[in-house]
């Protein structure tokens, strides 16, 4: 994980790239803009008049960026579409500076979140709860699953994936078999499952999305974060065996899901003082939700303490003088 070279995405339109070894071809007029691990992956469709469609843009601090390779990426096109998979902040914190420098383009986000974003509350978009961070965008339709919509070139089939988010969607192009999975399928795994973090049941949602996946029978897969990838039944088998283990010991889950959200503040800042970081995450709401199932009874301190000493054995963080440094 590491997103110390954003500028550098690596890019693939209408041809072969690889990708871990494997060669992921994309359409004409189809571009993702591979990201690193704090914003998701960036998808450009291109070519059609009035269809051109950015999917996803990243996070808020990686905006300036995310800008950049947009307007490279289209040259004289202007950008029609934003839409959002899913209302995580690293999938839209680029919305705002985008509809900015794109004023006559339309944004599209899931259902059942619009109402939220239109009031812009930070607690029911759960940007509060991570203690992340998500620049105030506008909301002009959504894509509502069981639609279709045209993006760049080619039809989308907007389908419903709830597991990592309940109001996530996933959009897949039948034509080429392209489909965009956002986090319900990485290569080697998938996001956080965030309400069970909330102590709702979703296990059994992330399942039933990996089914929908198999039912699609996608031949290309551009994940929310990570390489295109082509291999899609291995991928969805190892998902399932790390779905099967979470199951098996929420805890684990739990703890997983708290050091991704420590990691994440910690590629956002890249160095930061440690009583700092403790002040902050402290004040994350989902720190103690997530302490009451992995770690109950234990104080605060010594289970945060515990925590980025483990990030700091496994290498992605390292504590220099008083200082926690991302890795």
């Amino acid at each position: 994980m590491n997103c110390r070279r954003p500028m550098s995405a690596r890019s693939c339109e209408g041809s072969c790239v690889l990708a871990n070894e494997v060669a992921a071809c994309l359409p004409a007029g189809v571009v993702c803009l591979e990201r690193g691990w704090l914003s998701s992956n960036n998808i450009i469709l291109k070519g059609g008049h009035g269809h051109v469609a950015i999917i996803d843009t990243g996070y808020s601090s990686h905006a300036s960026q995310t800008l950049a390779l947009v307007k490279t990426t289209l040259g004289t096109e202007a950008l029609d579409l934003i839409l959002n998979t899913h209302l995580h902040s690293d999938h839209c914190g680029g919305n705002a500076l985008l509809q900015a420098h794109f004023p006559d383009s339309r944004t599209l986000v899931p259902p059942g979140l619009a109402a939220h974003v239109r009031e812009w509350d930070p607690v029911a978009l759960s940007y509060t709860a991570t203690g992340q961070f998500c620049p105030q965008f506008r909301c002009d339709g959504v894509l509502r699953p069981g639609e279709t919509i045209r993006l760049g070139r080619w039809d989308w089939e907007v389908h419903g994936a709830p597991g990592h988010d309940p109001h996530s969607v996933v959009l897949f192009e039948p034509v080429n078999a392209l489909l965009v999975s956002a986090d319900a399928l990485w290569q080697k795994g998938f996001g956080i499952v965030f309400p069970e973090l909330d102590g709702n049941q979703a296990f059994d949602d992330v399942d039933l999305t990996f089914n929908l996946i198999e039912q699609l029978a996608p031949r290309v897969v551009i994940p929310g974060h990570g390489a295109v990838f082509m291999n899609v039944n291995e991928a969805i088998e190892i998902a399932r065996k790390r779905l099967d283990g979470f199951v098996q010991s929420p805890r684990r889950h739990a703890r997983h899901a708290i050091k991704v959200l420590l990691k994440f503040k910690l590629l956002e800042v890249q160095r930061i003082g440690f009583d700092d970081f403790m002040a902050w995450a402290t004040a994350m709401p989902y720190v103690h939700q997530i302490q009451k199932l992995e770690s109950p009874g234990v104080a605060s301190d010594i289970w945060l303490t515990e925590l980025c000493n483990d990030l700091c054995r496994s290498g992605a963080a390292e504590m220099v003088g008083t200082d926690l440094l991302n890795r």
